[in-house]
């Protein structure tokens, strides 16, 4: 477990004995990296999924929750980055979530609630990242092999030798070439799905579509709860100071033309995968559209080759979110077991980072292949995750640093977006476990498929 950050309040002479600052988090990006990095974390097939969470809205409630959470996240983002450069001003230069929180509240126990909610997410990224890349192989597999004998647990051990692989590349700006393949690759596959959805919609015997909701209202608010937790999941990112300390200092300002590169990207890709397989599934759509285009029980909605390609670019940006996604944890673990004043490739710091960020890799593998109804929790990871860092915490430490009037709107909007989201995540919180109950016995440990 890292160390609670002491009195003084982290001055940067510190930094040059801290591993994980000097390694992982090296300052180096411009700002465009920084939305490269931004877009790897937001923009990801789970974007998928937004038909699904549409199926518990309804078009009007689902348009609106869709665009309040875009706007809310882009300026929660919007006030983070200032608070980030508010310290940064005040000589107090801070890389992580964790220390940035504990300076701003003054409490050593926000230190640890952060780092606990962070290491959460970031591990659960990392296994859902595993489990849908193995999936994206299952499906390719089965379509060229139907009665082949490889397992789901065989795919996940494929692509968990490939992400041991590339984990060890050793800095978070070393990503940004990866990262830039991986803008491209959401854009690739929404419009690949969008282009068979719209095939599917005007085909000569197109699904069914039902777009009412649950007629009883105890189901429907609780279909309605889950669904916003999931699509707070979707635009979470739990990560940005962590993507700001890659920017070469200063960096006041360029944070912010990385979040209207991001946002551009997630306006041209959330809105076209929402809209589309909605339209064509309604109330049927399943947690991933690509299932609704290729239904078991039936011949594929729209060309083989268009979704094959869908499928291939999901599997390749997968690969780049696990790896995002798992820096948090390189840098806990380099900050305790590395030693700054050595190389970087020092046989000192190699041999651990080799052994080390493997068996978080084969962890990570491990808990995917056990728990094939991962998928499940997203919600759950939503509410009692990405709610609290994304919609809470920046606001309450933009009012704690800025010092906005009481009387200000600023003041207003942030306290009203802190009670709405803390009551959103709470309920949210309830209904998704509350279908994690239900589901609970199409659960089986070690299962040959995802449960939807």
């Amino acid at each position: 477990m890292a160390e609670a950050p002491k009195a003084e309040l982290f001055p940067e002479s510190h930094k040059e004995d801290d591993a994980g600052a000097a390694f992982v988090l090296q300052s180096k990006g411009q700002w465009w990296h920084a939305g490269f990095h931004l877009t790897t974390a937001i923009v990801g097939p789970t974007i998928l999924t937004l038909p699904y969470a549409f199926r518990g809205l309804g078009w009007g409630l689902g348009f609106l929750c869709l665009t309040v959470m875009g706007l809310v996240t882009f300026y929660s983002y919007f006030l983070m980055s200032r608070v980030l450069d508010h310290c940064e001003k005040s000589g107090r230069r801070h890389i992580r979530f964790r220390e940035l929180a504990a300076d701003v509240f003054g409490s050593g126990w926000m230190f640890y609630f952060v780092i606990f909610i962070q290491t959460a997410i970031n591990t659960g990224v990392g296994v859902g990242a595993i489990l849908l890349a193995a999936e994206c192989l299952k499906i390719m597999y089965s379509n060229v092999s139907p009665h082949g004998s490889l397992k789901l647990y065989d795919f996940i051990a494929m692509v968990t030798v490939v992400m041991i692989v590339l984990s060890q590349l050793p800095t978070f700006h070393s990503l940004r070439h990866i990262n830039l393949c991986s803008l491209f690759l959401s854009l690739g596959y929404t419009f690949l799905v969008v282009a068979a959805c719209i095939h599917a919609g005007t085909s000569k015997n197109p699904p069914p579509r039902d777009y009412s909701l649950e007629a009883n209202k105890s189901d429907r608010a609780f279909n309605a709860f889950t669904s916003i937790s999931i699509i707070a999941a979707i635009f979470g990112n739990g990560i940005l100071p962590e993507i700001q300390a890659t920017l070469a200092p200063p960096a006041t300002g360029k944070m912010v033309k990385g979040l209207i590169m991001c946002y551009a990207v997630i306006f041209l890709t959330f809105y076209s995968a929402a809209v589309s397989g909605y339209w064509v599934f309604g109330n049927k759509s399943n947690s991933n559209i690509l299932k609704s285009l290729l239904p078991d029980d039936g011949p594929s909605l729209a060309p083989t080759w268009l979704l094959g390609l869908a499928v291939i670019f999901v599997l390749l940006q997968l690969f780049a979110i696990g790896l995002v996604y798992s820096q948090v944890a390189y840098e806990i673990i380099e900050k305790n077991s590395a030693d700054a004043k050595q190389g970087m490739f020092s046989k000192r710091n190699l041999i651990p980072r080799i052994i080390l960020r493997t068996i978080y890799m084969m962890f990570c593998g491990f808990m995917a292949a056990m728990l094939p109804f991962f998928g499940d929790i997203n919600a759950v990871v939503g509410a009692l995750g990405f709610i609290p860092l994304d919609f809470v915490l920046p606001m309450l430490m933009y009012n704690i640093t800025h010092k906005p009037s009481n009387s200000s709107l600023t003041y207003w909007v942030n306290i009203t977006i802190i009670v709405v989201f803390t009551g959103a995540g709470i309920m949210g919180a309830f209904s998704s476990i509350r279908i994690l109950i239900l589901d609970a016995n199409k659960f089986k440990l070690f299962g040959g498929d995802i449960v939807d």
